[in-house]
């Protein structure tokens, strides 16, 4: 295995696949560097010496500026490196060809199918949920009396393992005995609690409970993007139907949010069940009303069953999260030709991220299939920039600590890596948040770089399933889409297995290709599509959800 790699021949930097002390020497194909500073693994390392404002490329593009000298075979740094990227516009200067797949490759992939639920209006769903959600935040504490009076009751939801380990704890110490730390009795005792658990509705495969923090005191802009979004997730195909409870004096009003549904499926024909607090009356005649109806609303959710659809049916959200100095060179890449080939069998993927686009603008713009979509593409990246400008922050300030400490230096280094998700398809369409995917193809998605903001938008927008990369390890999930989680190296595998899903570290050690590791990622999409994996942040009970509201977030 090679000690460094460079990803494009215009490079002038070199990636350090493992730790390399001062003083070694380093060879890539004929060419030999020795090494002035030690350089850690993901870090990188400048082949030609940089004297101030002298450009820095990576992945063929701009991404920083030496702040002071540089000597060829040091490492760059947050303190001799600065962030820089290279300008763009909406003119499209060229238009760029996607790579070209195997007309055999992509005739075996038509011929595959998964199991999902076929939805009146033409999308089919991964999974078949019923939806719980509030208008305002004042209908929180009955949303959550709402889930504890209905998941352990019909079977959806095992007593927690951990709430049993505190009452053993607790018997423990009444009967004056020491903590035995008897896992293993409490493991067994979860899993005959996990077995004796029996589901009453068996095709519905759970009630998902959204919470949040808005619908009143904020802008009406506020109000507006928080019903458009839950409406999105009403609409989406994977909620059979939902109960939505309102207090009924809240900024995202009723009817906001069924303009919203109308824009998204004029013929919107799900079991809702719409519920005013204020019009009711007491609290009991409305918990009363909602058990009654969403008990009434599952027994139909029931009747929907797995039927065979075609790959073209999904739509798969692209994500990266608590990136590292590999998350470009294996996992982005990798989920990149998953998204190519699902685009080329007619389905959707969704690109987001904006802050997270820093650098490589001009080459999205070239890729957009209209003016329209690039003049649009632009004006949402500068808006975003120019927001964060008025907080007296930047787009180049999105690096987190975490990042920078595994390699990634400038905004625009990391971005370059994260554009890698989006492989090279054409951009089909480009959507303001909280907007749904309906082109087939690439669509980018404004949304923010944050975890779940982001993963909560794009499945605003659609999204069946989302394939989420890192190099760090998080264990983002969302309520109602499976959240596939891909380590870009396998000791991160090894060691948080119980929230990855996939380990593309294998690419790193050139022990298997770039395509063919998005193929076992469709692989694995379609057993997820189907049923018959859940990934780990299911597993986990991990639902997060937190709606953007449209401030500066990066």
């Amino acid at each position: 295995m090679p000690k460094v790699m460079q990803l494009d021949p215009r490079d002038n930097v070199l990636i350090a696949l493992e730790d390399l002390p001062a003083g070694e020497t380093v060879r890539l194909g004929d060419k030999t560097w020795t090494l002035v500073t030690s350089v850690p693994c993901k870090h990188k390392v400048v082949i030609q010496a940089r004297q101030p404002g002298d450009p820095v490329l990576m992945y063929g593009v701009l991404v920083g500026r030496a702040r002071e000298p540089i000597p060829a075979g040091a490492v760059l740094t947050v303190a001799n490196l600065q962030h820089d990227s290279s300008d763009f516009s909406s003119n499209r200067r060229s238009q760029a060809e996607p790579t070209a797949l195997p007309s055999d490759l992509l005739s075996a992939w038509r011929r595959k199918e998964f199991l999902g639920y076929r939805r009146a209006d033409g999308q089919v769903g991964t999974r078949n949920y019923w939806l719980v959600i509030p208008l305002v935040f004042c209908e929180n504490r009955n949303i959550a009396t709402l889930r504890e009076a209905f998941e352990e009751e019909l079977g959806f939801a095992a007593p927690s393992r951990y709430r049993r380990q505190v009452a053993h704890l607790a018997r423990l110490y009444r009967e004056g005995q020491a903590d035995d730390s008897a896992a293993a009795e409490v493991a067994e005792l979860q899993t005959n609690l996990e077995n004796s658990s029996k589901r009453i509705f068996e095709s519905v495969d759970g009630l998902r409970f959204l919470m949040h923090e808005g619908g009143c005191g904020g802008t009406r802009e506020d109000a507006r993007n928080l019903c458009a979004l839950l409406a999105g997730y009403l609409h989406h195909p994977n909620v059979a139907g939902a109960t939505v409870l309102s207090l009924g004096c809240q900024n995202s009003q009723a009817a906001i949010l069924m303009d919203e549904l109308q824009k998204r499926d004029p013929a919107f024909c799900k079991p809702l069940v719409l519920l005013d607090q204020q019009t009711i009356g007491t609290e009991s005649a409305l918990m009363d009303r909602a058990i009654r109806e969403t008990f009434s609303g599952l027994v139909q959710a029931n009747k929907h069953g797995r039927a065979p659809a075609p790959l073209s049916g999904l739509t798969l959200g692209l994500k990266c999260g608590g990136s590292d100095g590999f998350s470009g060179i294996s996992a982005n890449p990798a989920i990149g030709h998953t998204s190519d080939l699902l685009v080329a069998l007619g389905g959707k993927t969704i690109l987001a991220e904006f802050p997270e686009l820093c650098g490589v603008e001009q080459s999205l713009v070239d890729r957009c299939l209209t003016q329209t979509s690039a003049d649009r593409f632009v004006a949402l990246m500068r808006d975003y920039a120019a927001r964060a400008r008025a907080v007296r922050s930047g787009l180049e300030m999105n690096p987190s600590p975490g990042n920078i400490q595994d390699g990634l230096i400038t905004d625009a280094m990391k971005s370059a890596g994260a554009a890698r998700k989006g492989g090279t398809a054409p951009v089909a369409a480009v959507l303001d948040y909280p907007e749904y995917a309906v082109t087939p193809g690439l669509n980018l998605l404004c949304t923010p770089g944050n975890d779940v903001e982001c993963v909560t938008g794009q499945v605003g927008a659609g999204s069946s399933i989302v394939l989420f990369t890192t190099g760090l390890g998080t264990p983002t999930g969302n309520p109602i889409a499976p959240v596939v989680k891909i380590a870009t190296n396998t000791p991160l595998a090894q060691r948080m297995s119980d929230i990855i899903d996939i380990d593309t570290g294998p690419i790193i050690a050139g022990q298997i290709t770039i395509e063919q590791m998005g193929e076992q990622i469709l692989s694995k999409v379609v057993e997820v599509a189907s049923g018959t994996v859940r990934t780990r942040a299911e597993q986990l009970g991990q639902y997060d959800f937190i709606p953007w509201k449209r401030g500066v977030s990066l």
